[in-house]
């Protein structure tokens, strides 16, 4: 059994580009950095960074580059591909791993606001549900970032 599945989650480091391949499908390029925090041998806290290429396809493609830009969350599920080619420049073989989007979905858009449909979007398309009914579906965010370090397990 064989399985080829990468979810990601983090902030895009630079805006997406939307391009057309000859065909005329739709095809969206960002990148997404995610962090790590852990404590080295003596404790001291360290950090990093891991870069993402994504890669999107299709009516999706169009979505991302209209919605997203620089700094926004998200939430990738695809599989990983690495392609090749000849520089011609270098005369070298080139290589470039990448994540091929089958999903993507926002994540919240700041402090204090919600990552899916606003609050009064909500209220509007469902007016025969009661105002209480209504705030289940949206989901609020914390101000400030959890810190690893607070989660007791």
């Amino acid at each position: 059994m064989y399985l080829n599945k990468a979810f990601i989650i983090g902030n895009l480091t630079r805006d997406p580009e939307l391009k057309a391949i000859p065909s005329g499908i739709k095809v969206c390029s960002f990148s997404v950095a995610t962090n790590r925090v852990w404590k080295d041998k003596n404790g001291a806290r360290q950090e990093a960074a891991d870069y993402h290429n994504i890669v999107v396809f299709g009516r999706q493609a169009e979505t991302v580059a209209q919605y997203m830009k620089k700094g926004s969350q998200v939430m990738i599920e695809g599989r990983m591909q690495t392609r090749s080619w000849d520089d011609a420049t270098t005369n070298t073989k080139k290589y470039r791993t990448e994540v091929i989007a089958d999903r993507v979905q926002f994540g919240s858009s700041g402090p204090g606001k919600s990552g899916g449909a606003s609050e009064s979007s909500v209220k509007s398309s469902s007016s025969n549900q009661s105002e209480d009914d209504s705030s289940l579906d949206t989901i609020e965010y914390p101000d400030e970032q959890i810190n690893a370090e607070d989660i007791p397990f």
